[in-house]
């Protein structure tokens, strides 16, 4: 079994196969997701550490409120074209 994304012997790729285009992906790699996985992080250990120190119910609905403005950021800079596609 031969696939068409195989070389051929003569070391070119099929027409087929040279005729798709080539997607790029960012693997997360864009200003919204660093932004948005900093302060998701940041919320959730901010969270964790309300929760063994007492319950602290302030601090882990501050916390909360993080976790709701990096979803926010995050859409936003997607938005303004700092996302990937």
């Amino acid at each position: 079994m031969t696939s068409q994304s195989q070389p051929q012997p003569g070391g070119s790729m099929d027409a087929s196969a040279a005729s798709k285009p080539h997607k790029h992906v960012h693997h997360g790699r864009t200003t919204a997701a660093w932004t948005g996985s900093v302060l998701a992080m940041a919320a959730f250990v901010l969270g964790g550490i309300a929760m063994v120190l007492g319950p602290n119910w302030t601090l882990f609905w501050i916390a909360v409120a993080i976790l709701v403005v990096s979803l926010i950021a995050t859409k936003v800079l997607q938005a303004m074209g700092h996302g990937a596609n």
